[in-house]
């Protein structure tokens, strides 16, 4: 899907940022998609390198339908080249590996086990469309929703193709996309492409929330932090969930160890006076800033221990304290 010849056997590739121009014989920057002969081959449709039942939270989706399940699921491949990836080892590896697991056998992997849910992760979706966009039909029928977790390097024209089937999505940014960091940390040399996917998911209404990964030694400063969180603010809206994600040492990368509870205690606290209304800690376990509270009474309306949902206090989607209405789908 998503592709356009140039003649010569030549392809063009649409589906993400980079817009790849391939050559016969080649693959894109994603590894998985391949020219043959002048036609554009996905090589991981159906292929599963991972799949698991998931708490939504763990996402993170913390206001799209909280404490339900989400069946996750994955292919190898990416379209970015962290050097501190947390899931290397399917995202970056070269081999077409995975096990057979066609849409419908996903769909009913859902429904037999609870979920309310697909989630489309642990890798980059963008680069397994295909499989994703045909089990996200199937999931639909069958009553279940469909959430992405992406680093947002897609194009409006793969969000148009599966707008209708997509209900929400977690767009992960690094350093709080700081374009040095990208280009230094994960290969990417212009971001552009993920604001104007996200710009593009909210014309379609479809659920967004953000984290930004503070990775230490390079993706900790504090002026792009700004900059993103006031970003967020006037294009996203003050309703949107942001959660600050702390980093620990992987792949590649050590990152001189994690960064401190009380720095991101501190950007928690920068980006509420920006005016941001539901601003989260992850990766701290047991922290306060775990929950969500009412923007008026302050009171605890999402009760949270790590990905567990131990309490909620809504009546509808709206605070049962005060009847504050909550940004959240239930």
């Amino acid at each position: 899907m998503l592709y356009e010849k140039l003649g010569s056997d030549v392809v063009k590739c649409n589906l993400c940022g980079w817009r790849c121009t391939i050559q016969p014989g080649k693959r894109g920057v994603c590894s998985v998609r391949e020219n043959r002969g002048g036609t554009l081959y996905s090589l991981v449709y159906g292929k599963a390198c991972s799949y698991a039942v998931d708490p939504i939270e763990k996402k993170p989706l913390y206001h799209f339908h909280p404490g339900t399940t989400a069946f996750s699921v994955a292919t190898v491949g990416c379209n970015f080249r962290c050097i501190f990836c947390d899931n290397w080892s399917i995202s970056q590896e070269k081999e077409i590996t995975g096990e057979n697991l066609p849409p419908e056998s996903i769909v009913a992997m859902a429904k037999a086990t609870g979920c309310r849910s697909v989630s489309y992760t642990y890798t980059e979706p963008t680069i397994f469309f295909e499989y994703a966009y045909d089990t996200a039909k199937l999931a639909h029928r069958e009553g279940l929703y469909n959430t992405f977790v992406t680093n947002g390097y897609m194009t409006p024209e793969a969000i148009d193709t599966i707008d209708g089937y997509l209900d929400a999505a977690t767009v992960d940014f690094k350093g709080s996309g700081d374009p040095n960091f990208y280009r230094n940390f994960c290969k990417v040399t212009n971001l552009e492409p993920v604001y104007q996917a996200l710009a593009e998911m909210k014309r379609k209404k479809i659920f967004i929330e953000i984290t930004d990964l503070i990775v230490t030694g390079g993706g900790d400063a504090k002026e792009p932090f700004i900059k993103l969180v006031e970003w967020i603010h006037d294009e996203l809206g003050e309703g949107t969930p942001f959660h600050i994600l702390r980093f620990f040492p992987s792949y590649k990368y050590d990152g001189h160890g994690p960064p401190t509870v009380s720095y991101l205690e501190e950007l928690w606290q920068a980006s509420k006076e920006i005016g941001l209304k539901y601003v989260y800690l992850g990766n701290v376990m047991s922290h306060k800033y775990e929950n969500t509270y009412c923007p008026r009474c302050g009171k605890n309306v999402i009760d949270r221990s790590g990905f567990e949902v131990t309490s909620i206090n809504l009546k509808g989607g709206n605070c049962a304290f005060c009847g504050e209405g909550i940004n959240v789908v239930v």
